[in-house]
């Protein structure tokens, strides 16, 4: 017998097992450091009659029992492959073991292997990969914590995706009911199409309403007349991304901002589907949506392909246009019940999901430019105006000039998901930008200020270090160019947005503070 029909059979024989009898063992209470060690989130949805066809994951083991390889990775030096494993049965990713293979070079993520057995493992959608005019995400771009442990996310941005195709792989197809969930980030995110998790068609085209079934995580407003700004969990359906049960905004909706997020969609095929979303680090499920199925949507025509990161109708001659952080996911044959949604969401919850961030609020911190002509600069306010500007720092520095390029990490003045930077040496003012120039200055406790002096600290643009990306213009980010500091994007009409090295620019270290 395969070690693959092995893991089959055995999915199958748990699946049988039944809520009553992982309830008399205590499995499934959703409370206690100990739930993530003896159960994962496959392991929850057999218990409700809603097996896994298809288990996804960088960080963690989505079965207690699973021991075998998480992810690949390929190194740019040599383009030799590695598995990444987990660090025991039913554990942590052995994030160790990728920081050896890659050290002194860059890696790629080729594959994100399905823990079921049944082989629906995703890899990008690129030459060497499935083919197509994508490529695979950097590795090492963003690192979190797990219960702890170090892991690594699967960060896509625009020309990253995935796809599985398994004629026998036991995806639901047709008018099936299927439930999919998936942990992402609420602060990686853009309007582009599409990024999703799910079933998607086999053929890499658009093939009509219902083609598609898969959780969508974004700011795009597909139909218009959105309330907010995002990003939302909504269903893509081929043809449309719904907020809910028709064209028309579902006013349910709710912005899904958490650093770690869940979202689910099931969809029984026929009649009706359900929407929902958590903070995946703590709390319950909110429901967005529960009802009928769009007109014109049902039945369903599902194909039975995996898709993550684009749409469905990519990527063969064109590029995935979106940005989004997969962590984990799964996708189950069947309508699973909410009980069964409020434990998954539980088991997410007690898995540990935290940042490695630096930029933990009251601490201090001096920010290093990385691109390569001026990594002897620190992000600092003039001491002429209120213009923040990059200028040398060292050792033997004045202590003024180093309580110039001193930051106090806040929480966010508009956002407490992200960080505000405060003047360690003028206390009550704040980095902020104003026409798209950084400045020093006094909170006047307005919103608009609160809201230009808000930063979301994401992975380097460049791969290194971090970038910080504005909360009011989220395609800007800040960047020195000519030793001033700006909100730049990549590419614009301002002189400072231009394409030629923004990524370095763009990236910053978070240096020891100098005072």
């Amino acid at each position: 017998m395969t070690t693959r029909s092995w893991l089959s059979r055995a999915r199958r024989a748990l699946a049988a097992v039944g809520t009553a009898a992982l309830l008399a063992a205590g499995l499934l209470t959703g409370t206690g450091t100990a739930q993530a060690a003896t159960q994962g989130p496959c392991d929850v949805y057999a218990a409700g009659g809603t097996p896994c066809v298809a288990a996804h994951s960088t960080t963690r083991a989505l079965f207690a029992s699973y021991n075998g390889p998480l992810y690949q990775v390929q190194r740019a030096s040599d383009s030799a492959l590695q598995d990444v494993g987990v660090l025991s049965a039913g554990g942590v990713a052995d994030a160790a073991a990728q920081d050896s293979f890659c050290a002194g070079t860059t890696c790629i993520v080729t594959r994100v292997y399905d823990q079921t057995g049944g082989g629906n493992t995703l890899v990008y959608q690129g030459p060497g990969g499935t083919g197509g005019a994508d490529r695979a995400a950097v590795a090492n771009t963003e690192a979190l914590s797990v219960g702890g442990r170090k892991a690594y996310a699967l960060y896509i941005n625009p020309g990253n995706s995935y796809f599985a195709h398994n004629p026998t792989g036991g995806v639901p197809t047709g008018s099936s009911p299927e439930g999919e969930y998936m942990v992402t980030s609420g602060t990686h995110v853009n309007n582009g199409c599409c990024f999703d998790y799910g079933n998607t068609e086999t053929d890499h085209k658009a093939d009509g309403n219902g083609a598609m079934d898969a959780i969508n995580f974004g700011t795009e407003c597909w139909f218009g007349g959105c309330t907010g700004t995002g990003p939302w969990v909504q269903a893509d359906l081929e043809n449309g991304l719904f907020s809910g049960g028709s064209k028309t905004w579902n006013p349910g909706q709710v912005p899904q901002t958490s650093r770690f997020v869940t979202a689910m969609l099931k969809n029984d095929g026929t009649t009706r589907m359900a929407l929902k979303g958590a903070d995946a680090q703590s709390g319950g499920l909110a429901q967005l949506y529960s009802g009928s199925l769009p007109s014109g949507w049902s039945p369903m025509h599902k194909q039975g392909a995996v898709i993550l990161g684009s749409g469905g109708d990519c990527c063969q001659t064109n590029r995935n246009a979106s940005a989004g952080t997969f962590y984990e996911g799964a996708m189950v044959k069947g309508y699973p019940s909410d009980a069964t949604d409020a434990a998954v969401q539980a088991n997410i919850a007690a898995a540990g999901y935290r940042t490695t961030t630096p930029f933990t609020p009251g601490a201090k911190v001096s920010l290093q430019a990385t691109t390569p002509c001026c990594t002897g600069d620190y992000l600092r306010h003039d001491t002429s105006d209120d213009r923040v500007v990059i200028a040398p720092v060292t050792s033997g520095s004045s202590a003024a000039d180093k309580g110039n390029a001193t930051w106090i990490v806040r929480a966010g003045l508009a956002n407490s998901n992200c960080v505000s930077f405060e003047s360690a040496d003028t206390p009550g003012n704040y980095l902020r930008h104003y026409a798209f120039q950084l400045h020093l200055q006094p909170d006047p406790g307005t919103s608009q200020f609160a809201a230009d002096a808000t930063f979301c600290a994401q992975p380097g643009n460049s791969g290194t270090g971090y970038s910080l990306q504005s909360s009011n213009y989220p395609a800007e980010y800040i960047r020195h160019y000519r030793l001033a500091g700006y909100l730049a994007s990549d590419g614009g009409a301002n002189a400072w947005d231009t394409p030629s090295s923004w990524a370095q620019d763009t990236s910053w270290l978070a240096a020891a503070p100098w005072s």
